[in-house]
């Protein structure tokens, strides 16, 4: 009377096998993301370190430009940097290419425009700032 085949008990083969396929094509699926992500993941250190050395060198011009004290000297220079501090290439640090330009605006005024690349990307991460004199940073 109640012979359905909801009553009907266990598993059959072709169930097994269909869901052992559909969890294989999601395993293989999150393996394909995987070099994605490591791309991803290098691609933003590289970055980060980045953007500590571009404003580590917009700070250190400001410092020196607003400073009564000191002479400025427009033009473009160009040093390589490790995040590290090091004067030298240590281990896990990457050579930074820095170029500062230094443009004179007006009397007391300059823009100091940075630009830091890394090796593998040459357009790299870029920002300016204008710096003015003041008298009460004279050393």
């Amino acid at each position: 009377m109640f012979n359905s085949l909801c009553n009907k008990k266990g598993i059959t083969i072709v169930e097994l096998v269909l869901t052992m396929f559909l969890t294989a094509i999601g395993i293989m699926a999150l393996l394909s993301m995987q070099p994605i992500s490591w791309q991803t993941a290098g691609r933003s250190d590289f970055m980060g370190r980045a953007a500590g050395v571009l404003q580590s060198e917009l700070e250190r011009n400001e410092i020196r430009i607003m400073n009564p004290a000191n002479t400025v000297s427009t033009g473009t220079t160009t040093r390589t940097v490790y995040p590290s501090g090091a004067t030298t290439l240590q281990r896990g640090d990457v050579a930074y290419t820095v170029a500062t330009t230094v443009s004179s605006l007006a009397t007391n005024a300059w823009r100091v425009d940075v630009r830091v690349t890394w090796p593998g990307n040459t357009r790299g991460i870029a920002e300016s700032l204008t710096v003015t004199r003041q008298e009460t940073y004279r050393q």
